[in-house]
């Protein structure tokens, strides 16, 4: 099993909801293999308040969340990313911002928690299902064996070589 930090770029659109759940509970979750960021393209500058409270009734102490732009992580000195993933819901047509250079990349598809429109407890209950979704994920991905997580990123470095990353 490798000692590796994975660094992991969560993208939405405005950064203020899914991404920085996902944030804080890989954070929280990831043991020391990882090491979680968020950001979006048309960041909202303010985290919606919801999502911290879901993630922190797991039991995840969101230290430091907040919203920012992807501008954060393409520039010189930013952390290079093993694995960008995208939480947005392609099934509303939200428009999720894409990402240079070669790391693993996956889309976690999950519906907008911020877009209900509705009572306190029933959007409090959106964040919930939502949260509850982006963990089962987070757990999967930090089960991952060591193996596969370096077999990706070989996988990201040779095309790099090859020319095609950034």
């Amino acid at each position: 099993m490798t000692n590796k930090t994975y660094n992991v770029l969560f993208l939405s659109t405005q950064n203020s909801t899914r991404s920085i759940m996902a944030e804080g509970l890989l954070n929280s979750a990831g043991g020391g293999r990882f090491r979680a960021f968020s950001a979006g393209s048309q960041p909202a500058g303010e985290v919606n308040p919801y999502a911290i409270e879901q993630v922190n009734l797991l039991g995840n102490a969101p230290a430091g969340l907040r919203s920012k732009s992807t501008d954060e992580f393409s520039v010189e000195g930013a952390p290079d990313m093993d694995f960008v993933i995208t939480v947005y819901d392609e099934a509303a047509g939200e428009a999720c911002p894409r990402w240079p250079g070669q790391p693993a990349t996956a889309n976690w598809s999950f519906r907008d928690p911020a877009a209900l429109r509705g009572s306190a407890a029933e959007i409090r209950q959106e964040f919930a299902t939502i949260c509850r979704e982006i963990r089962r994920r987070v757990e999967i991905f930090r089960n991952l064996p060591g193996e596969a997580l370096d077999e990706l990123a070989i996988q990201r470095k040779i095309a790099r070589i090859a020319g095609v990353g950034r």
